[in-house]
């Protein structure tokens, strides 16, 4: 473990990145996960806190080829939950694949059927693939239980409904009517955690974009903890938005346009996925597009520096300005039909940094600063400080302060006084996304603990760590997995436990 007291800053005497991995080690966690497991994790290191009670559900793509043939993408592999509860200071592991109609259709076939959004392509080239414009709903990026309902969420289609118990697969679901077939429900919802316009109660804050000729309309919905509908809201943006994530304030949304142009025609005639069809302009800025959560006000639009965006770490309103965090990279790299995606060149791309935007809204204008030059991923924080001020942020990390590398490290940044923690799973461990969980009746907002998934190359196994978000010094547990779980992508956890519980 290493505690860093400094600002961000880079330290040229530091060693090479690549000197904290090798690459054959990370390529193991690249491999399908075929069986699904149900069981009692009883190789335990540690021990687990008593307090801890609860879920944590993770989403991320499980299989990574059909029979032999391999994805292009690990994007475009099939969704798979898997479930760590937690309960009296034991632990159970489950995983199943979300059962999607693609997903059975490929199954039962024993081959590729469907096009990848990033470059997975049906046997027999193009001809084979021309004028194949089918999605295939993955249901692999996000998983989150809402409503009293598990869904399973992937954002350009419609969420698949889950039994929180099993993971067995109930359908297609379109949220009670809120949705109409066909329609998106992103895959990054926020929880807004007291809710002025509701009387303080949580509301479930979500959206979806479809491009329409040479505009892009976003629509918002915002549902109460039952699942049922609030707010709606589409709003038409010019251009093509290529956006996955946003960030939410207590009054606005906010979501950065990358400077991205989209050419339809190769994917159309069969020789790319629409994902290889993208091209970063990089003298272009990005777009912050602002809307009100409520009323009728215009939307804001405020070019910003901030090369190419897929997460926001968090977002606040203070001192009449409006705060954006965001992790920042100078360009988008493409995606070529003919690249091994295990091949990957980290030195050759440009790491993720945390940057924080101040937009002045009255004057249309907005400064920025770097918060953490570190590669850095997937951040977290405490559910309540969803839209507020707040002071601590978890990610993702790489081993060394400079360069572009894999996740191997948790960190934390307190982003008041500088001071930085930081526990590494290198040379032989690839950390997940944190996943903060607050202590029952805490005061302090660090006082919790983080659980993150960690593909161990060397026993090639994964493990659920649980770390102490006040002293990240060692883990307090290290859960071990009797397999391994291909690396992830998002995870959220409920205080509920399922174990028990009968099939819906």
């Amino acid at each position: 473990m290493q505690l860093e007291t400094n600002p961000a800053s880079a330290n040229p005497s530091l060693k090479n990145a690549a000197s904290s991995y090798d690459l054959e080690q990370w390529q193991k966690g690249y491999r399908s996960l075929k069986q699904e497991y149900d069981y009692a994790i009883d190789e335990i290191e540690g021990q687990i806190p008593a307090e801890l009670e609860g879920t944590l559900f993770r989403n991320g793509p499980g299989l990574l080829d059909i029979n032999g043939q391999r994805v292009h993408h690990p994007f475009d592999g099939d969704g798979m939950i898997s479930a760590i509860t937690f309960q009296n200071g034991r632990a159970h592991y489950r995983n199943r694949f979300v059962r999607t109609q693609a997903f059975l259709e490929e199954q039962q076939a024993g081959k590729i059927l469907y096009r990848g959004v990033f470059g997975t392509q049906k046997p027999g080239g193009w001809v084979a693939n021309f004028m194949d414009l089918r999605l295939k709903n993955i249901a692999n990026t996000q998983v989150i239980y809402w409503g009293g309902k598990l869904l399973a969420l992937w954002e350009a289609a419609e969420p698949h409904r889950l039994d929180p118990a099993t993971l067995e697969t109930i359908g297609l679901d379109y949220l009670d009517g809120i949705l109409e077939p066909g329609e998106a429900f992103g895959a990054h919802p926020l929880v807004d955690p007291a809710c002025e316009f509701d009387g303080g109660a949580p509301c479930l804050v979500n959206f979806s974009i479809k491009p329409k000729g040479l505009s892009t309309t976003i629509t918002i919905y915002e549902l109460d903890s039952a699942g049922k509908l609030l707010r709606k809201q589409a709003r038409s943006v010019p251009g093509f938005a290529f956006i996955h994530d946003f960030a939410l304030t207590p009054h606005y949304c906010i979501f950065f346009q990358n400077p991205v142009n989209f050419n339809p025609i190769p994917f159309v005639m069969g020789m790319r996925g629409a994902g290889q069809c993208l091209e970063f302009q990089g003298d272009r800025p990005t777009q912050a597009i602002i809307i009100p959560r409520q009323g009728s006000a215009p939307i804001q639009t405020i070019s910003i520096q901030a090369g190419f965006v897929f997460h926001h770490a968090n977002a606040f309103e203070q001192d009449g300005d409006l705060f954006v965090d965001s992790i920042c990279y100078d360009s988008l790299p493409n995606i070529e039909p003919d690249e091994d995606y295990r091949q990957v060149k980290f030195a050759e791309l440009d790491p993720g940094q945390l940057w924080r935007f101040r937009f002045n809204l009255e004057t249309n204008s907005v400064t920025r600063h770097l918060l953490e030059s570190r590669c850095c991923e997937f951040p977290s924080l405490h559910p309540d400080r969803v839209g507020r001020p707040y002071r601590y942020v978890y990610m993702g990390a790489a081993h060394e302060p400079t360069g572009n590398a894999p996740l191997q490290a948790i960190l934390k940044i307190d982003l008041t006084t500088g001071e930085r923690q930081l526990w590494t799973a290198a040379p032989t461990g690839f950390v997940g996304e944190p996943v903060f969980v607050p202590r029952p009746n805490a005061a302090a907002e660090d006082d919790g603990w983080l659980l993150t998934l960690i593909f161990d190359a060397k026993q090639e196994r994964s493990q659920l760590v649980i770390l102490d978000a006040q002293d990240l010094a060692q883990p307090i547990a290290r859960l071990h997995l009797k397999h391994h779980v291909p690396y992830g992508l998002h995870g959220t956890f409920t205080p509920e436990c399922f174990v028990s519980r009968s099939p819906a």
